[in-house]
């Protein structure tokens, strides 16, 4: 069959919308990886507590819990966890005296705040955390804490260690009343 003018045309136009898409595709705005699943194997990466409380809030609602919101101490006290196991190079860095969750929750002047913690190695992303957090009996515990209003979440980077990337999450409930 051959080209008639109009099909050549109709073939042209369409080529050329093809192209046009393609380039602007290519200089339009860039897609964002969303922040549950950007890559934290680096220096500066920093989990986004907000995302990860609002992620963690619909799970405990779908489990007939109350949600919780980020707390800057509680973050600090996590960050406290992450970077002494980055530092370490180990999870089991979380085990020194000065670690250990009761010890930081005092540092906070919240001594009989009931709370709980995960830390863990070698996730990448906080959706992998989450994830494999989880599927974790252990650590599901600690997410579905029944009293927890609150969540302090941190990780830090060591690029020498087996893990690369630590993390503390602490679930705590309300500050008891004085």
């Amino acid at each position: 069959m051959a080209d008639t003018p109009l099909g050549h045309r109709s073939l042209t136009l369409a080529a050329a919308g093809a192209l046009a898409l393609a380039v602007a595709a290519c200089t339009g705005d860039r897609i964002q990886t969303p922040p549950f699943y950007q890559d934290l194997a680096r220096v500066d990466g920093q989990v986004d507590a907000a995302t990860a409380a609002q992620m963690i809030s619909q799970y405990r609602i779908n489990s007939g819990l109350g949600p919780v919101t980020p707390d800057a101490q509680l973050s600090a006290i996590a960050a406290s966890q992450a970077d002494a196991m980055a530092a370490a190079g180990t999870v089991k860095a979380s085990l020194a005296p000065g670690q250990q969750l009761a010890a930081r929750m005092i540092s906070i002047g919240e001594p009989k705040t009931a709370a709980s913690e995960n830390v863990s190695g070698g996730y990448r992303t906080f959706a992998e955390a989450f994830s494999g957090w989880r599927e974790s009996p252990k650590h599901n515990e600690v997410l579905l804490m029944k009293d927890a209003t609150r969540l302090g979440i941190a990780t830090a980077y060591a690029p020498n260690a087996k893990h690369k990337v630590f993390w503390s999450l602490v679930m705590a409930a309300p500050v008891p009343a004085q």
